[in-house]
């Protein structure tokens, strides 16, 4: 792989193991909360422009990509479909507590569709957002529509900008190695405070967070339009008096 012998020896098996694997996880469930995400896909593009056979991985890594994120979403909204309308908080949490769950649940709730779009960008809102839709009640075609979409166009973006990235970092031989070696220490780093963070923010007592179903009048995006049921028409009638009896 070139610059960084640990990954070299190790071959582009690790590097597809640990993007899959991580991507996989920010998505279904609570742990994901604190993986690297974006940072991770932006270092994978740049180990791969290294790489002999780069070109062929990096298109690999996006579809592979891409099929780990809508899974994620899937298996996090059944996780939250089954949990009911109940989902479970950190009283005084950093990122699991009612406030988090509420605007999750509102922004989903006022924008539905596109909301979902939205929330394949924010981190901590990209692994909420499965189990709220799901806890909420959203339609399930409809929200896999847009996650799916979210990640169609997440995963290509940020690991083929870090790939050309990569590919510039290249011309300058002491450049590369420095700049990968401590892009991989920086996510080792960042891998282990945040398994500390989860187990720290998981010991905080739990607090119940009730999440309302999906309405089905006033925000007709986040429903099937078979749902909807409009009010009947009311038909008046208009009687003119003589003004002079």
């Amino acid at each position: 792989m070139g610059g960084f012998d640990p990954l070299h020896s190790a071959g582009p098996a690790l590097v597809w193991t640990v993007v899959l694997v991580f991507v996989f996880l920010e998505c279904a469930v609570i742990i994901g909360l604190f993986l690297p995400g974006d940072s991770m896909l932006l270092t994978a593009g740049i180990i791969f422009a290294s790489h002999q056979t780069g070109h062929v991985q990096i298109w690999g890594l996006v579809i592979g990509t891409m099929v780990a994120a809508i899974a994620g979403n899937q298996v996090g909204y059944v996780i939250g479909s089954r949990t009911g309308h109940n989902l479970v908080a950190r009283k005084n949490g950093r990122y699991i507590n009612t406030e988090n769950l509420d605007r999750v649940s509102d922004l989903l709730q006022r924008h539905g569709f596109v909301a979902v779009l939205i929330a394949r960008w924010i981190p901590w809102v990209r692994t909420l957002c499965p189990m709220v839709a799901g806890a909420a009640g959203m339609d399930h075609r409809r929200y896999t529509i847009a996650s799916s979409i979210g990640a169609v166009i997440w995963a290509p973006i940020l690991l083929l900008l870090g790939f050309y990235t990569g590919g510039y970092l290249k011309k300058v031989s002491w450049l590369m190695p420095m700049v990968t070696g401590s892009l991989v220490v920086v996510l080792l780093v960042g891998t282990v405070i945040g398994i500390r963070q989860y187990r720290a923010e998981m010991s905080k007592p739990a607090e119940e967070f009730d999440i309302d179903d999906f309405p089905t009048e006033d925000y007709a995006d986040t429903v099937p339009l078979r749902t909807v049921r409009r009010p009947a028409r009311v038909s008046t009638r208009i009687v003119w008096t003589d003004p002079r009896h």
